[in-house]
């Protein structure tokens, strides 16, 4: 349930970027803002790699990205693309050849660091090979491998060396009459990551990947992660994010629509809003947050959930979701439907019945949304 239409102080008005196509999956210009993660699989093991990539997808991943470090790596790929239900971004390092194999295994962007993939010759034959593939490119700027001649230019990575960084690989795609790009300037550091995404949104109109690289484990990782990617979606900057956590690809996906879904630029699954519990609740708030939490996790249809442990928010958190539950007294608490008070049920049935309501609400949802199409 989204009051955006009245609350114009909630718009975010995003950055004017052309659009490009990875695969089939439109970046930049008015497409929704596309949610990544990345393997770590060793890309050779096929079976595990399409199994990760097929379990990113289903928690809502657009787009994959597998590491291609070597040739038997390159020979995977061509499988692994055949059996994504995603468009695979390959990861290039260090070696231009990886790039030209990977366009022609069918890759849908690849993704080559300008500090490490070689000099100018090499990353135009990487230009050509994606151009005879129509096969997107990310130039994936990254603080910790900079250009040798920034390094001694600017005498540390800093956001003016990271933007210059970029602009150069651009001017090489643009010469050689590529169009088809994205540009990410990543650091680990939120205020260089945040400085540099500012400066390079201001100087191309190029399609922007945001991600703070190496953001650390799933805690910290995400709290870092909300902070940088958070701060420049909210000034419109983004048309693709990848979460980098040292944690499960699809819980950087989770966290990603998190991300998205707190201001309000995706909507998808439904979104719980709980208190953090205190001695006024009428049931166990923790524990039943958790378990809706798993159980709701197949419903892909935006919806809004409240379970507030007693009257004092409950009922006003409940006037603005879909479902509600409101802890009471007595071993029950009250069902809101569709922001009014509905019917009461008891605490120990609670879970059951709140799952049957949102699996309920997200089939009139579907069905509604079918119908005006």
């Amino acid at each position: 349930m989204s009051l955006n239409h009245v609350r114009p102080w909630r718009d975010i008005y995003r950055r004017k970027s052309r659009q490009i196509m990875v695969g089939n999956v439109p970046v930049g210009g008015d497409a929704p803002i596309a949610v990544q993660t990345m393997t770590n699989t060793l890309t050779t093991d096929v079976a595990a790699t399409v199994a990760q990539v097929q379990a990113a997808a289903e928690a809502g991943a657009d787009i994959v990205r597998v590491s291609v470090p070597d040739e038997a790596s390159s020979a995977a790929l061509k499988e692994i693309v055949r059996e994504s239900p995603v468009p695979i971004v390959a990861d290039i390092h260090f070696h231009y050849r990886r790039g030209i194999e990977a366009a022609e295994a069918g890759a849908a962007c690849l993704r080559i660091n300008p500090g490490n993939i070689g000099d100018e010759k090499r990353v135009k034959e990487v230009i050509a090979a994606a151009r005879d593939h129509n096969c997107s490119i990310r130039i994936g700027v990254n603080a910790g491998s900079l250009e040798k001649h920034l390094l001694e230019k600017y005498a540390e990575p800093c956001p003016e060396a990271m933007v210059e960084s970029g602009l150069e690989h651009i001017r090489i795609l643009e010469d050689n009459d590529f169009h088809n790009f994205k540009i990410s300037v990543k650091a680990s550091d939120v205020f260089l990551s945040a400085a540099a995404y500012q400066g390079i949104a201001e100087a191309t109109d190029a399609p922007i990947h945001l991600g703070i690289t190496e953001a650390g484990g799933l805690v910290s990782g995400t709290i870092k992660s909300a902070i940088g990617l958070g701060n420049l979606l909210w000034m419109g900057i983004g048309d693709t994010i990848r979460v980098s956590l040292s944690a499960d690809p699809v819980e950087e996906v989770k966290v990603g629509y998190e991300i998205l879904k707190s201001l309000g630029l995706r909507h998808r699954g439904v979104n719980i809003i709980s208190c953090p519990s205190c001695a006024r609740q009428g049931f166990d708030v923790i524990k039943t947050v958790e378990a809706l939490e798993h159980r709701l996790e197949h419903i892909k249809t935006p919806m809004s959930l409240s379970i507030i442990g007693c009257v004092v928010n409950g009922p006003g958190e409940a006037l603005m979701t879909d479902v509600g539950f409101t802890g009471g007294g007595a071993g029950s608490g009250m069902v809101y439907l569709a922001g009014k008070a509905s019917h009461k049920m008891s605490n120990d049935q609670m879970i059951d019945h709140i799952v049957d309501e949102v699996e309920k609400k997200a089939a009139e949802l579907d069905a509604a949304a079918e119908a005006a199409e």
